[in-house]
């Protein structure tokens, strides 16, 4: 099992239309190609509130790649996300960190 850690950095003030395309739209693309989400979260006390950082759980670097790049291709994902930001830019920029569980860690 490996977890990928997922930080989304927005804009100013673009957090809540973040929210709003996980909700009804990233979701749902997630179910259709299986990727697990083991929960998101926003920032309470940090550099920046303007941040979604959620994590996935893949079995391995496989099928992470597989899933990963099928959903990434599909073309109503990519009009869904197009449309999300016609007004104006949502992400700024996003942070990604592969993890593995140590042999001591309650998850392994």
């Amino acid at each position: 099992m490996i977890i990928e850690t997922r930080i989304y950095h927005c804009l100013p003030g673009r957090l809540p239309a973040l929210h709003e395309r996980f909700t009804r739209t990233t979701l749902d693309f997630f179910k259709k190609y299986g990727i697990k989400p083991i929960g998101f979260w926003t920032t309470l006390i940090g550099p920046s509130n303007h941040a979604l950082t959620y994590l996935l759980e893949w079995e391995s670097l496989e099928e992470r790649e597989r899933k990963w790049n099928a959903f990434q291709a599909d073309p109503e994902w990519i009009a869904k996300r197009a449309a999300s930001e016609a007004e104006k830019p949502i992400v700024e920029r996003v942070e990604n960190h592969i993890l593995v569980p140590t042999d001591y860690s309650p998850m392994r």
